[in-house]
């Protein structure tokens, strides 16, 4: 008997086998979850190519969570599946790797940094009230952040858009808790992801972790950041919610 037996859990953001999502995916179903899995555009054919390692072999949907109408349809599409979502997983993210990473902070235009709050932090608002028909609670959200709290090198807009994601975890707990619905992040270490090898000098983060880590860090391995994901999806965390857990070897708690 898994921790997740009976939940379906909606996962968005699973790329490649090296993504966190893809991870939780995998440790989900192991725990007994019916797991449906997103992305759109061109990362689907990763996505629909990657899955075929799950067992059972997940449906893939096509969310562009920007994307007001497919947002609208998102509660139809997910009943083709599933009579109810019990889970969800929110790990979507983007900024313009050219323009609003990389170092160029106080030149970046409106644009980019719209794009990157509105696809790294607000859809975390739009992506829960899209699924809020089929969400008879008690629920759990979970996304993923990279320590909003403190202003990264070359993390740019992107620490801008995470520590908006954070705040408004924090906020929708408030006005989701009479629904029975938690809301929790999960800060990770760096892992050596798609959007991780984006980032302009983003493996300078591995050398941080390596000389800092308390109980130290593998970038290769998303197994200890899914874990605490897929925990905080099960019923171990009832009362839990506008909260941020760090799975980061320890680095958060030390000193320069």
């Amino acid at each position: 008997m898994g921790i997740l037996d009976g939940k379906n859990i909606l996962v968005t953001g699973v790329t490649m086998n090296t993504s966190i999502a893809y991870k939780v995916a995998e440790i989900a179903q192991a725990e007994g979850a019916t797991v449906i899995v997103s992305n759109f555009g061109r990362a689907m054919s990763l996505t629909r190519r990657v899955v075929q390692k799950l067992d059972p072999v997940p449906p893939v949907l096509e969310l562009n969570v920007t994307d007001a109408d497919q947002l609208a349809g998102l509660a139809g599409v997910l009943g083709e599946h599933v009579d109810r979502i019990d889970g969800i997983v929110h790990a979507i993210a983007y900024a313009n790797p050219q323009t609003a990473l990389g170092g160029g902070f106080m030149t970046t235009e409106w644009d980019d940094v719209a794009t990157a709050l509105h696809t790294s932090s607000y859809s975390l608002v739009s992506l829960v009230r899209a699924c809020k028909p089929l969400i008879t609670g008690p629920a759990s959200v979970v996304g993923l952040t990279f320590d909003g709290s403190v202003a990264w090198p070359t993390y740019d807009w992107m620490g801008v858009a995470k520590a908006a994601l954070e705040a408004a975890s924090r906020y929708m707990a408030r006005y989701v808790g009479a629904d029975g619905i938690r809301t929790n992040m999960v800060s990770a270490g760096p892992i050596d992801t798609l959007a991780k090898k984006a980032i302009p000098g983003g493996n300078e983060f591995n050398d941080v972790w390596a000389d800092r880590a308390p109980l130290g860090w593998d970038p290769t391995d998303a197994t200890a950041t899914a874990k605490a994901v897929v925990a905080l999806l099960s019923d171990w965390f009832p009362m839990t919610t506008g909260e941020v857990i760090h799975v980061d070897g320890g680095l958060h708690a030390t000193g320069a």
